[in-house]
């Protein structure tokens, strides 16, 4: 802008003595030449600067095609000029005409946003900088698109998507013409008035309107993810019966629906810290606990009375939040928790040295990755980069997913010296999530680093195998591929988590939890993975009493909630069925102390073509008549678990398909023929 003005006062000096006039006059001559320049030049620059003080909507901003035609009045006689383009663009002309122009250009070329349409412009609304050709300084129109919101103008109409987007991700839906305060929309109203309030679980939080865009959005917020938050609410649940107080975090805070729910719900039993990193979340976590008559912490080490209070709250508090602004890593390297939950956008793998750097003893460390593109197979490069995996798209890609995830946890834990023990691992179509005990100890990291093993699968016949240490390729796997086609068919996955990716007992006490909390929506889930990791398909065993016997984990026998006495308590009818329960549970007690098998087969991928497969439910009886253990899985809906070989389970699926063409309707077919001819 400078060298304009100094470019201005340049030429407007050199023009004053060929005209004969008084020396004297030409720096106030300068002086208008500069300040037309810099008038010109904000005039220029009014996209990136919009304007606050607009009370009407340009009049290029239509919502129908009768808008632009009453502008123009087409209905009058003679000729009529364009209302967006200026004389010399175009020149008056009839009606018929100047109708055509509106609609094949005003019309067509435009940026919808809310139902309003911001057409293409052409008026000396917005001008380029000027170009100095000889001894005067000229611009040139270009044509534009007005904003809705601020009313900048825009030249080019991509640029114009984007800066709608950013209003969007900003809050700023309504039109500077129709709002009447300067307030910034990224304070949070006291009221909540501007917002939308959502329930979920008894619990209260109010959202901006960009709340479901992902892309630069601090207070992000997916309903789709409701599982995932009972899931993990469950688990703290039944850590929260093993010791209290439990001190646990939620690092990625967000709107602070999670740490709420946590708080509203647990009560005294955990005390509850929220972060993150925004300004913004952290004022809407503020807000959210003030609309849940939750106290709020603001973050200090000091005591947690009245004086040590980070904000004020009126009425008596039914829990108290601990809100802080700060770095996930930089909270877990500071202080030690029970609990930690990691819920970032994407890949956890940048938190997982902080996390397991203070987690105490038996404390509990849940993982949820959203980077479904990589865990998926869908970007195996990405895959060696977060995870150092090598990965193919397979039938069981999800446990594939949820394996791969487990193996960098373990091999995080390690590197602090420490071991796990997977409670949980659930792959749905959003997410994977992983909730893993810490066992602390080198003893304990080298248990959980010699379970990562490296996977041979067959590209051909989807046979797979955990492969051993010094075992060739080609010579593992139980199918003749590699021998009866040309080329290598097999190939080396991994290293993936090789143990099991269930706890009974631990999702036994998830499912009381359930029962306990009210959540209905995760009780089918919950009693899904029951039996997989049973791997059976008695739904007695989910049901039934041996809900009241104790359960081991990490070699220790935890409590379930029922005691002797509610049991005395039963019917006539529960006894019995606990007996008949507790019978089958004799039969079954070496199966179910075995660890379940890894992976499934999807029985739509080993159909036989010609033949009806039987239904599933069918089928799965059919396996366990045949003296294999058999479940369902939460990871595939169509999957079979069985500790059957490939082999073996093609053999039982042919045995019981019919063919889809009989022998009768063969001769009806036939029948039919002779007596057309």
């Amino acid at each position: 802008m400078a060298e304009f003005a100094e470019d201005a006062v340049q030429l407007h000096q050199e023009a004053v003595p060929m005209k004969g006039g008084d020396g004297g006059d030409a720096p106030c001559v300068a002086e208008q030449a500069a300040e037309q320049v810099v008038q010109r030049d904000a005039a220029a620059d009014c996209d990136t600067k919009p304007s606050t003080t607009t009370t009407e909507r340009h009049i290029s901003i239509q919502t129908k095609l009768e808008g632009l035609e009453m502008l123009a009045d087409l209905n009058g006689a003679g000729r009529k000029s364009c209302p967006l383009c200026p004389e010399e663009k175009f020149k008056a002309c009839y009606s018929h005409k100047l109708r055509r122009h509106l609609q094949n250009l005003h019309w067509k070329v435009f940026v919808e946003f809310e139902g309003q349409r911001m057409c293409i412009c052409h008026l000396p609304c917005r001008n380029l900088k000027p170009i100095l050709s000889g001894d005067q300084a000229s611009g040139r129109h270009v044509a534009h698109y007005h904003c809705v919101v601020c009313s900048a103008t825009i030249a080019r109409k991509t640029d114009m998507i984007s800066h709608l987007k950013r209003h969007i991700n900003k809050g700023e839906t309504e039109a500077s013409y129709s709002s009447s305060s300067d307030a910034p929309l990224e304070e949070p109203a006291p009221s909540g008035q501007d917002y939308e309030i959502m329930k979920e679980l008894g619990t209260n939080v109010q959202l901006l309107p960009n709340y479901n865009t992902p892309q630069k959005s601090d207070t992000y917020f997916n309903r789709k993810m409701k599982t995932n938050r009972q899931l993990v609410f469950c688990a703290l649940a039944v850590l929260a019966e093993e010791r209290n107080p439990l001190e646990c975090l939620d690092a990625f805070g967000a709107t602070g629906i999670m740490g709420l729910q946590w708080a509203k719900h647990l009560r005294n039993a955990v005390k509850v810290t929220i972060t993150d990193i925004s300004d913004t979340c952290v004022k809407m976590i503020k807000e959210n606990c003030k609309l849940n008559h939750i106290r709020v912490d603001g973050g200090a080490r000091g005591p947690r009375g009245a004086n040590g209070s980070g904000d004020e709250f009126e009425g008596v508090p039914i829990a108290t939040v601990e809100v802080a602004k700060m770095d996930a890593n930089v909270i877990m390297h500071l202080r030690a928790f029970d609990y930690i939950h990691l819920d970032p956008f994407g890949t956890a793998v940048n938190y997982l040295d902080a996390a397991f750097r203070n987690i105490r003893n038996l404390g509990i460390v849940s993982v949820t990755s959203t980077d479904t593109g990589s865990l998926y197979a869908k970007s195996p490069n990405v895959t060696l980069r977060h995870y150092g995996c090598h990965i193919v798209r397979t039938e069981y890609y999800k446990e594939l997913a949820a394996r791969i995830v487990l193996a960098t946890v373990a091999r995080a834990a390690a590197r602090c010296n420490k071991g796990i023990e997977v409670l949980l691992a659930v792959a749905l179509e959003h997410f994977v999530l992983v909730v893993v005990r810490v066992l602390r100890g080198p003893t304990q990291a080298d248990e959980s680093a010699k379970k990562l093993r490296k996977l041979v699968h067959c590209q051909w016949c989807e046979e797979r195998l955990l492969l051993k240490q010094g075992n060739m390729v080609d010579d593992v796997l139980p199918c003749n591929c590699h021998g009866s086609l040309p080329g290598k068919t097999a190939v080396q996955l991994g290293p993936l988590w090789s143990g099991p990716l269930f706890n009974t007992g631990f999702l036994r006490r998830m499912l009381s939890a359930a029962v306990k909390h009210s959540m209905d929506d995760v009780q089918p889930l919950v009693k899904t993975l029951i039996c997989e990791s049973e791997c059976t398909i008695l739904k007695s065993l989910v049901h039934g009493p041996s809900l009241l016997a104790n359960q081991v984990e990490c070699g220790v026998v935890i409590k379930t909630l029922q005691s002797g006495e509610e049991s005395a308590d039963q019917s006539a009818g529960k006894r019995k069925c606990g007996e008949e329960c507790g019978n089958v549970v004799k039969k079954l007690k070496g199966d179910v102390s075995l660890e379940h098998p890894p992976f499934y087969y999807s029985i739509h991928r080993h159909s036989i073509r010609g033949m009806n497969m039987p239904k599933l439910n069918k089928f799965l009886q059919y396996l366990t008549e045949a003296g294999f253990r058999v479940s369902r899985t939460h990871f595939d809906p169509t999957g079979v678990r069985t500790d059957a070989s490939l082999l073996q389970f093609k053999s039982v699926l042919t045995k019981y398909s019919v063919p889809t063409c009989t022998v009768a309707s063969l001769t009806q077919t036939s029948a039919s023929v002779d007596k057309k001819v």
